[in-house]
């Protein structure tokens, strides 16, 4: 496989996971990100290519999610093809795989053959909507799942449509992560108990969970259901992003009474101080920050 051009290791050498073997069916995104994260915690990943190459639409040698990978061709399509997955599962400690359900169980891949093979083996598998409901089957990308969760419509302007947070909320945070979590977690009791497990990873779970702590303070009526009205989605003067002189942008988050001060001083509007407390005054305090760092371009903010 060509290397990412990032630094790598000989896989499998060195960190936590050294002497755990993995099997990841290559597909693109979040399953291949997961494989990754387990390569560079010390795994042996050896991505099981399809003839052709992989999906992502850019050259393998600047695809990142690579590193750490030893990479095998097979043609899960030729007659040939399963049996030589089943002998790398059979070795195995985990497989990853990415595809549409019922699909692996239709090549002949899937955890009944797997475990068939190799009954301590984690399977781990990584869809959008789950293996079971009425969206399974449906084809899907980060921006729709996190939509239906209800994580796309806690960002952005109220005057505006909630904007794509790139694919970062859903594949990687609520796919790759959760997937990964669940892995740890099956490849522990394997080894304690001998006997894998099925790890079902579905993104719109994983995304909805993330959302836990905003709908517990919106129960506990500390969090409005509406965006830009909130202390952490850009309802606060003191955390969100001005424009400077130049044309760029600051970040500021100053929500702690000590740091909160310390921003009023810096900016030179130690007067405002006490509308921190009063929300009545925040479009106020909002226009006088944002006047602020329009007086001066980035550098000059990042040096004071």
């Amino acid at each position: 496989m060509p290397q990412a051009k990032t630094p790598t290791r000989t896989p499998g050498a060195d960190g936590p996971l050294t002497g755990v073997r993995v099997v990841e069916l290559a597909g693109i995104g979040p399953g291949p990100f997961a494989a990754m994260l387990l390569g560079d915690l010390g795994a042996d990943v050896v991505r099981v290519d399809r003839p052709g190459g992989p999906g992502l639409g850019i050259d393998p040698a600047h695809d990142v999610t690579n590193r750490n990978k030893r990479s095998v061709v097979v043609d899960l399509k030729a007659p040939d093809g399963p049996a030589r997955v089943l002998d790398l599962a059979e070795r195995a400690d985990v497989l990853i795989e990415g595809y549409r359900p019922g699909v692996a169980e239709r090549l002949g891949v899937g955890p009944g053959d797997c475990h068939a093979r190799n009954p301590r083996l984690v399977y781990g598998r990584m869809t959008g909507w789950g293996q079971e409901g009425p969206l399974a089957q449906r084809a899907g990308h980060d921006i729709g799942y996190i939509a239906l969760t209800g994580a796309l419509g806690m960002i952005g302007a109220p005057d505006a449509p909630p904007p794509a947070p790139a694919n970062l909320v859903g594949d990687y945070a609520g796919g790759s992560l959760y997937l990964v979590v669940g892995v740890l977690a099956a490849l522990h009791h394997a080894r304690v108990s001998g006997t894998g497990q099925v790890v079902d990873a579905a993104i719109v779970d994983g995304t909805a969970h993330l959302s836990s702590m905003i709908h517990g303070m919106l129960a506990a009526g500390g969090w409005q259901d509406r965006r830009g009205a909130n202390l952490l989605d850009g309802g606060c003067p003191f955390y969100g992003t001005y424009e400077t002189a130049d044309g760029r942008h600051m970040a500021v988050g100053a929500l702690e009474p000590q740091f909160y001060a310390e921003f009023m001083r810096l900016l030179g509007i130690p007067g405002l101080a006490p509308v921190r407390d009063d929300v009545s005054r925040w479009p106020e305090l909002r226009e006088a920050v944002a006047a602020r760092f329009k007086s001066r371009t980035r550098d000059e903010w990042t040096a004071v």
